[in-house]
């Protein structure tokens, strides 16, 4: 049955041709080691036991533990999104407050990037933390990090004062948006684990609204722009505070030798779910049977030589995530969040309120408002239908979305070229251009922005379910430093390119680069709701898996 929503009266069907000829899309003997749980047969009374186990999980959604969880941890993502999108409104009211003079272009472009330069650098590093200290205490650690950049952004009088506090708050995001997702999704039932993770994206979207809005109530008053970055540290003292009552992750404390806690945090988690201690049993021992498993591919122990013990485990992991099916695993998260930056989203989060501003909007903060809402709403959307529909489908219809409005933005770009100046006061009508494009553009950018965040804007951040647990916080901050250093790239480049190569030419480049990762999507995007994070290794073993995981969704009646 067709998820509800996409095709209806009068509005027909799509069908897509999935990839026949895939490496790894063969038919696979399901009954392999390697098979995953939902395809193996039993005969035993504990096996028939373990299926009715498997059955009530399936079915569970999640108790209010684990709701409460995902929303004391969410606030990560609140801080996260205030942070990244306060900055298009700080730009525009900053005025020469920062070392007695007006900003320069460059000034801007290095305010804005140091932020996702520094998320970049902590972003790898925070794998390695994640996996020696635990997922709580690395969250623990961001909010301090936040706390601290809000602070020096709001005294600073120079510039370089404000690169300073951008730089730790980069330092914050790039281990929250690395950690956060991860600590859910090692939380989540496994029916419920895409849309607890897009409660995360729908706290970095909150935080934007948030963001903009703040900006628009301090962008009339004298020196408002301190108190529009200060605000970003009560929410990181309101998550300090929570963070003592929010346990460690079930897979790392079994990692770590503590079963016993971990069987407390699963009973939690499980309480309301029909059976709760066998389906608690038998996520232990999947868990148990996956570390074992895990430990024996990795062979003989290396010595480590004069190398710290943490150094040594690191570059281990590192050695196992280039090898199979943790190598397609790493490819196709890096695609996908190097896509969701390159397309050039966060452009509009940095800048939106300089385009309109430069646009002749009477109020630009306000008009930016409206593209923040626009992805709230929409991401809300995602939550409702991503688990139905499934993270890949959701990818293969929005994208496109977004080329066509890319498209169209460029052309209404191009009466235009010539007259772009991110300084608004030295362009005026006297130009000729018409009053109409401004609100084609804005209409452009809008629909742009509910195609990303119904898509692209969530399901990157799902990157976690793609590893095996000895290597999931590593590939999950590797991918998230891809996110950031395409991110750096964005932030550095997007005003320079308005002015060099024209506003056309540049929304243009986005749409090329959306079409190229809607290509990548299709080709080597498995899909993956629904199953468990230990199921997900063996789709990935031999191949992409792209066509057995269509086949299977088929079978379950779900796609």
């Amino acid at each position: 049955m067709p998820p509800p929503g996409l095709h209806g009266p009068g509005i027909p069907a799509i069908e897509l041709t999935e990839p026949e000829d895939m490496p790894g899309a063969d038919e696979r003997d399901l009954s392999g080691p390697t098979a995953p749980l939902l395809a193996r047969s039993h005969t035993s009374d504990d096996d028939a036991n373990h299926d009715e186990s498997l059955t009530s999980e399936l079915g569970y959604s999640g108790g209010w533990f684990i709701w409460a969880l995902t929303f004391s941890a969410g606030i990560s993502g609140l801080l996260f999104g205030y942070d990244t999108g306060v900055i298009s409104s700080t730009l525009v009211t900053i005025g020469s407050d920062l070392s007695d003079r007006t900003l320069t272009t460059l000034d801007k472009s290095l305010i804005t990037s140091c932020t996702s330069l520094c998320a970049l650098i902590a972003s790898p590093f925070t794998g390695v933390l994640a996996d020696k200290l635990g997922r709580r205490k690395v969250i623990l650690g961001a909010d301090a990090l936040f706390a601290l950049g809000a602070l020096v952004q709001a005294f600073t009088s120079q510039v370089w004062g404000m690169v300073l506090g951008r730089s730790i708050v980069g330092l914050a995001v790039g281990s929250a948006s690395a950690v956060t997702p991860l600590y859910i999704s090692e939380l989540a039932p496994s029916h419920a684990r895409g849309r607890l993770v897009t409660i995360l994206c729908l706290f970095v979207t909150g935080g934007q609204v948030v963001a903009y809005i703040v900006g628009w109530l301090f962008s009339s008053t004298t020196g408002g722009w301190r108190w529009i970055v200060g605000l970003g540290a009560f929410p990181a003292f309101v998550q300090l505070a929570i963070l003592i009552l929010l346990p460690e992750t079930p897979r790392w404390l079994v990692q770590a030798g503590l079963n016993d806690r971990a069987k407390t945090v699963l009973t939690k988690i499980y309480q309301d779910c029909p059976g709760c201690d066998r389906v608690v049993d038998r996520l232990l021992s999947n868990i148990s049977g996956e570390i074992a498993e895990e430990a024996s591919e990795m062979g003989p122990v290396k010595p480590r030589g004069l190398k710290p013990q943490w150094l040594h485990d690191a570059l281990q992991r590192g050695e196992q995530l280039l090898h199979g099916g943790n190598r397609r695993a790493l490819i196709i998260a890096t695609m996908l969040q190097a896509t969701q930056q390159l397309c050039g989203f966060n452009s509009l989060m940095y800048f939106s309120a300089t385009i309109f501003s430069s646009l002749q909007f009477s109020s630009p903060t306000l008009t930016s408002l409206s593209v923040a809402m626009t992805n709230f709403v929409f991401t809300l959307l995602a939550f409702v239908l991503i688990d139905r529909i499934g993270r890949r489908r959701i990818l293969l219809y929005s994208i496109p979305v977004m080329v066509i409005a890319l498209v169209v933005c460029a052309f209404s770009f191009s009466s235009m070229d010539g007259t772009w100046n991110s300084h608004p006061p030295a362009r005026r009508q006297e130009k000729g251009t018409s009053s109409l494009m401004p609100v084609a553009i804005l209409l452009c950018l809008t629909v742009y922005t509910a195609a990303y965040a119904l898509g692209l804007g969530n399901v990157p951040w799902q990157q976690s379910e793609l590893f095996p647990l000895n290597v999931r916080s590593l590939g999950s901050g590797l991918a998230t430093a891809t996110n950031w250093g395409s991110n750096f790239i964005i932030g550095l480049t997007f005003l320079p390119m308005m002015e060099w190569i024209s506003p056309s030419w540049t929304f243009a480049l986005y749409a090329v680069i959306c079409a190229v990762g809607w290509v990548a999507v299709w080709a080597i995007y498995p899909e993956l709701s629904g199953l468990g994070l230990e199921e997900v290794k063996g789709l990935l073993a031999d191949g992409w898996g792209v066509r057995e995981s269509l086949q299977r969704r088929r079978v379950s009646g779900r796609g």
